[in-house]
């Protein structure tokens, strides 16, 4: 019981750790909602690499999620550019369409997409450390954590790696473009890990509540943060932090897991919220008048 908590912990710590750092970067672009249209239309990208090779490999499952959540992305800029719908409202168009494309595919073809509609939706992380892997003969763990391990580990490197281009697309994407960076190609090769993302979460904490992780931590960052370093590190202690208290309500009251982490981390962007406000409300001076009006 107590082996099965310690998986489940780092299941979560390593979902906090991969959705904020990657998610930092959205809040920043404001492109939060892109976040979400992504989780839920590579339902369609897993279906249909499932239907086509009959596998549910990591591998398979991540090239398909990857593919169509690119094409999330490029379909909702094209509306937006071409269609000449709001941004908001071409995400909404792209992301339902394709959504419901794969719920589709699901139903149609049940017998065949063995693929369970509630975990890709919601997750359940209390059943993750029982889908085991054996390497040479011996037990090397729940297959979730070596998907979400080799997901967090990606997304650290690229992050470090492409940090002085990624940061300048977030904040200025004009001077980025004239400063020679190919901002398009950052725009798609940031979408693609968010799709990577996405998918290694499904498991453990579903295509909705994964928003969840994406965003809020990230948002709470903002608030307070002053460099990008730090509203990343912000992002993923405070992702860490709804990880592990979450895990802890959910047991006290025996509620989902991968919810309590998500209403944990709403409660951290509350509390930061109303410290900000409180901050800006006493840094503000009364108004002084003259001494004839007084």
């Amino acid at each position: 019981m107590i082996e099965s908590e310690i998986w489940i912990l780092i299941i979560a710590s390593l979902v906090a750790i991969s959705c904020a750092s990657i998610g930092v970067f959205l809040v920043l672009r404001k492109m939060s909602m892109l976040g979400d249209a992504i989780s839920h239309s590579v339902l369609f990208g897993i279906a249909a690499a499932f239907l086509l090779t009959s596998s549910r490999s990591t591998a398979v499952m991540l090239i398909g999620a990857g593919a169509v959540g690119l094409l999330t992305a490029y379909l909702a800029s094209a509306l937006n550019r071409y269609g000449k719908l709001q941004e908001d409202a071409s995400i909404g168009v792209t992301f339902t369409w394709l959504f419901a494309l794969g719920v589709i595919l699901i139903s149609a073809f049940a017998d065949r997409v063995d693929l369970d509609q509630e975990c890709v939706l919601y997750g359940e992380i209390a059943f993750a450390p029982l889908d085991t892997i054996e390497i040479l003969g011996k037990d090397a763990g729940p297959r979730a954590v070596w998907m979400l391990g080799f997901v967090t580990l990606a997304n650290l490197i690229f992050i470090l790696m492409g940090y002085r281009n990624l940061k300048a697309i977030s904040f200025d994407p004009v001077l980025a473009s004239s400063l020679g960076i190919n901002v398009a190609l950052w725009h798609y090769l940031l979408m693609s890990f968010v799709s990577l993302t996405t998918v290694a979460s499904f498991e453990s904490v579903g295509a909705i509540l994964v928003v969840a992780m994406l965003v809020v931590p990230a948002n709470t960052a903002y608030l307070f943060a002053r460099s990008l370093v730090g509203m990343l590190s912000w992002a993923i202690f405070l992702a860490l932090l709804s990880a592990v208290t979450g895990f802890f309500l959910a047991s006290y009251f025996e509620a989902s897991i991968s919810a309590a982490m998500a209403m944990m981390s709403g409660v951290f962007f509350v509390i930061a919220l109303l410290s900000y406000h409180l901050k800006a409300l006493k840094s503000v001076r009364p108004m002084s008048f003259p001494s004839a009006v007084r």
